[in-house]
């Protein structure tokens, strides 16, 4: 009996269709055994099948997070009080004026700009450590709101970031931060 059985699948492989056959009962059972060891989930999607995903549109005039007919804010400044670019000009200046100065002189320049924070935190900063010796550009104003204002002053090595504040419309440094060029 499986003297016939071999001559009959020896027969089968030899016709197209046999071979044919062999090929499809290959595949299903890939595709069998690649659903097993996935537990029938497909990790993914299937091409083709389904809707198409709904296209996405947003209009500016339902949303009020996107667009608002308000102004954007204006930094507040008390009368006679320095506008927070020149604040952030003043203070750009004192920091990168470090050569040949002791430690006391060069904070005692940057103070009346600098919040009591700022220059707790600067005390005993050696100003040789300063990465910069020259202001290059005007500073560039991002408002935050009417009382804190970021500014970026271009220099001769990089860019100085400083956050200004001014809860009582006198604007002063309250944060620093270096990136070189």
């Amino acid at each position: 009996m499986s003297g016939i059985v071999a001559r009959g699948l020896n027969a089968l492989f030899r016709s197209r269709l046999g071979v044919a056959l062999v090929l499809v009962a290959i595949v299903l059972g890939i595709v069998g055994v690649g659903r097993l060891l996935s537990d029938g989930k497909s990790s993914s999607p299937s091409v083709g099948l389904g809707s198409p995903a709904p296209a996405i549109s947003i209009d500016p005039s339902e949303d009020d997070s996107v667009v608002s007919a308000e102004p954007p804010p204006k930094p507040k400044t008390s009368p006679g009080r320095a506008q927070p670019e020149q604040v952030a000009y003043a203070f750009a200046s004192a920091w990168v004026s470090h050569t040949d100065v002791t430690s006391k002189k060069w904070l005692d320049r940057l103070l009346p700009n600098a919040t009591t924070d700022l220059a707790d935190q600067l005390r005993g900063v050696d100003p040789a450590g300063v990465p910069a010796d020259q202001v290059i550009g005007r500073p560039t104003l991002d408002v935050v709101n009417e009382t804190q204002v970021n500014a970026i002053v271009t220099m001769n090595s990089g860019k100085l970031s400083l956050r200004l504040v001014a809860p009582d419309g006198h604007w002063l440094v309250d944060g620093i931060d270096w990136e070189g060029a």
